[in-house]
């Protein structure tokens, strides 16, 4: 796939996943598409060899080999389906001063600034009381208005927004009796407003992906971090060989936003159950399990940081990643990100032998680094951990900024990881 073709087919991922539950939903039409069988988790598994499953937000995905023995190993490419944003309250409708507002909370840690003077639409799950779940989304629908400056002269030397008072969203004016969210988004669904029993709706940035810039090099899309490596983790899967030496497995997450304590989160036991029932199915030992597991692997790939133009002495002073130079090798002394010297060899054949570069990714040491899922799942299922993804630059701004070289390095890289590097 060249470059042309895998940024147009992620650009049309991103449009079709403004949700953790619209991108799991994707990657199943993908991997459907492509022969994979869906499970579902209440059912017996005789596993097939290419299978996914979907837990809320989050799907999982793998081919099995032929033959596989019973201590076959794993590959693992860890990702996660969620974006910070703001997330519909209980009571979605308010109003002000004769607007309509969207009542919403904070999710996550996004770049509030960013969100400003924006057309941002609604997206998500509703659930009616019946247990069934509909897929929703609104298309332009609301926007946070600024303050003009003539209201306010000293808005430019420094931006303060009050989290609860004014990142409301405005959709219309008029009487809140007469003009509902949840009702809108029933009427969207097809359901009764009065059959909806709960509801996960997040908001999301409508500009389409953009490519633009020298030789349209730049890349410039809402939720890149971190549909950028669930895209390259689901084209790398659905480009393995199924005779790989390992069990392949592809896994996005949900909830790594708000610390992945949830059953579909990286903290929950949805990777750890569908190994089990994997391994179940080779009629593996515990004992089997173990030794496979042991020489299995994880590659956590979430975005991390280009050097910022504007902002040079924020980063390293010596360790510098740019955008368009190869996807990063996360590092971190304290463990927030998973790399160790074995990993680091790990990381190095695999983009050797798919023909791209990657650089070294450390953080200044006044600006303590975030975390991934990669600890996270090595300390729940014990198996090495490397901590990669792809230098970006406005990270949890509602729009993001890559090159787009990088984004295809990494698919390339995780595909050789598969096949055995």
């Amino acid at each position: 796939m060249d470059t042309t073709e895998y940024i147009n087919g992620f650009a049309s991922f991103i449009q079709a996943s403004p949700s953790s539950y619209h991108a799991a939903h994707e990657a199943a039409r993908q991997l459907k598409d492509a022969g994979f069988t869906e499970l579902n988790e209440a059912d017996p598994w005789i596993a097939p060899k290419k299978a996914f499953v979907v837990r809320d937000g989050a799907i999982i995905a793998w081919i099995t080999p032929d033959n596989a023995a019973t201590t076959a190993p794993v590959r693992i490419l860890g990702a996660h389906t969620d974006s910070p944003g703001f997330k519909l309250k209980p009571q979605s409708t308010i109003g002000s001063h004769g607007w309509l507002q969207v009542g919403v909370e904070i999710y996550g840690g996004p770049l509030l600034n960013s969100w400003l003077d924006r057309e941002l639409e609604l997206s998500g799950r509703l659930v009616t009381k019946d247990g069934e779940q509909h897929l929703v989304r609104t298309g332009p629908f609301m926007r946070i208005p600024q303050l003009a400056i003539h209201l306010d002269r000293e808005a430019n030397t420094g931006l303060a927004l009050d989290k609860q008072r004014q990142t409301a969203p405005v959709y219309g004016v008029g009487n809140t009796q007469d003009a509902d969210v949840l009702g809108y988004l029933a009427d969207i669904a097809g359901v009764p407003a009065q059959h909806i029993a709960g509801y996960d709706i997040i908001s999301t940035d409508t500009q389409p992906p953009a490519r633009f810039g020298k030789d349209n090099t730049l890349f410039a899309a809402p939720r890149m971090d971190n549909l950028s490596s669930t895209y390259a983790g689901l084209v790398a899967l659905l480009n393995t060989p199924d005779d790989s030496e390992h069990i392949c497995v592809f896994a996005a997450f949900d909830h790594e936003e708000i610390g992945s304590e949830t059953r579909s989160g990286a903290c929950g036991p949805f990777l750890e159950d569908v190994l089990t029932r994997i391994y179940d199915g080779l009629g593996s030992s515990v004992e089997e399990t173990a030794r496979a597991l042991a020489s299995s692997w994880c590659v956590s790939a979430d975005s991390g940081h280009s050097i910022h133009p504007n902002y040079g002495e924020r980063h390293d002073p010596n360790v510098q990643p740019i955008a368009g130079s190869g996807p990063l090798l996360k590092i971190n002394a304290n463990q927030r990100y998973a790399t160790d010297a074995v990993g680091a060899a790990l990381w190095a054949r695999s983009c050797e032998k798919a023909g791209v570069p990657y650089q070294d990714f450390v953080s200044n040491n006044n600006s303590p680094c975030g975390s991934t899922i990669g600890p996270l799942t090595a300390t729940r299922i014990g198996i090495r951990t490397v901590d990669v993804g792809i230098p970006l630059i406005s990270m949890h701004s509602a729009r993001e900024l890559c090159h787009v070289d990088d984004v295809v390095y990494l698919s390339r890289a995780i595909e050789a990881f598969f096949t055995g590097a």
